[in-house]
């Protein structure tokens, strides 16, 4: 896991385990992944950095300048030989993993690049960005396959279907869109932020109402609402063989949550919560004493008197509220922050220009 505190914690599931305290980045951490094979740990940072790092007591890192803003997202290609980045200068970057050698660059997007992923095969990488589009592009011809553009807001989050024939893009207006690639329409469209469970009949998300959503994607339905941030959820995502997935809040907690065999019957779903201290040098993922429910879906019950059926309606509508305000609000950050990084590349022209007059003298 990263953090705003620009560490990186590699956090143990074995019982009795510490975790390890990454030193490295100048500021915070935006994004991290494992390797396919575990061996390596990506990370990106604002400090428009890549590190990779050997998950080891010794957290010995390389590091390489990849980009000239912020570096929002790391992804390894399905065998591990090459790394996808994305970031703030509205570009994404190819590399080789072996000696960290740069392959090439896509730059078509026309503002922050929030994420970007291979597909599983490799064959192609999606791409989401600030500009409100979602791009596929074919990594052999480095050409763009297809741009989508029917975005409420800015996507922050992009993936591919294990299957590799369908895309989810996770936007500021709170919504997931899955679309078809091969057919380039759009199949369902849902709540939150996104991580597809191995098997690719189910799909997590994260939501700024503090919840995590399980979603059946073969019924287009939602089976289980989780409670247990205390704050909106930021990401989410499955480990590799689907029987655990890990959320991060702004609450700055990472919870462990453990898939339910029994899907059909099972009203719980078990969790561990990692702890943490300031120096991170005891973090024990301790199972918690309780459990948290789950919510099922379930039709209005039609003997709800009026009263009540008034104030959820009052409630609901003034949740809605907050959240256009919510989104309003995280809209105009989005644009501070633009104008921030035009600031900065106004700045960085003037100083290169005093800079050539200086040495012309």
């Amino acid at each position: 896991s990263g953090s705003m505190d620009s560490c990186l914690m590699i956090w143990s599931m074995k019982s009795q385990m510490r975790a390890y305290h990454f030193v490295g980045h100048k500021d915070a951490v935006m994004c991290v992944q494992f390797s396919p094979s575990g061996h390596l740990v990506a990370s990106g940072s604002r400090d428009k950095t890549v590190r990779l790092w050997v998950p080891s007591i010794k957290g010995d890192s390389t590091v390489f300048k990849a980009h000239t803003a912020t570096v929002r997202s790391v992804h390894f290609s399905s065998d591990g030989q090459s790394l996808v980045t994305a970031s703030d200068d509205k570009t994404v970057k190819v590399w080789m993993v072996h000696r960290q050698k740069f392959l090439f660059s896509l730059s078509q997007h026309t503002n922050w690049v929030r994420c970007a992923r291979f597909s599983p095969d490799g064959r192609l990488i999606v791409s989401s960005s600030d500009d409100k589009t979602v791009k596929v592009w074919d990594k052999t011809s480095r050409e763009l396959i297809h741009s989508f553009c029917e975005l409420g807001g800015f996507m922050n989050h992009v993936d591919f279907h294990p299957s590799g024939t369908c895309i989810a893009a996770a936007g500021t207006d709170n919504t997931v869109k899955v679309w078809d690639v091969r057919m380039n329409r759009l199949l369902q469209h849902y709540q939150g932020n996104l991580s597809f469970h191995p098997s690719g009949n189910y799909l997590v998300t994260a939501s700024n109402d503090s919840t995590l959503k399980i979603l059946d994607l073969l019924e287009g339905r939602l089976l289980y609402t989780l409670h247990g941030h205390q704050g909106p959820a930021i990401c989410v995502a499955f480990s590799r063989a689907g029987d655990l997935f890990a959320s991060g809040g702004s609450d700055e907690q990472v919870m462990v949550w453990k898939t339910n065999d029994a899907a059909d019957d099972g009203d719980v779903l078990k969790t561990q919560k990692s702890g943490s201290s300031v120096d991170g040098t005891h973090h024990t993922p301790v199972e918690m004493d309780y459990a948290l429910h789950l919510e099922k879906t379930k039709p209005p019950n039609s003997s709800r008197n009026h009263e009540q059926q008034e104030e959820e309606t009052s409630l609901t509508n003034t949740l809605e509220h907050i959240l256009e305000q919510l989104n309003v609000l995280t809209q105009t950050v989005s644009i501070l922050e633009q104008r921030l990084t035009l600031t900065e590349d106004k700045l960085k022209e003037c100083l290169e220009n005093q800079q050539k007059m200086i040495q012309s003298k």
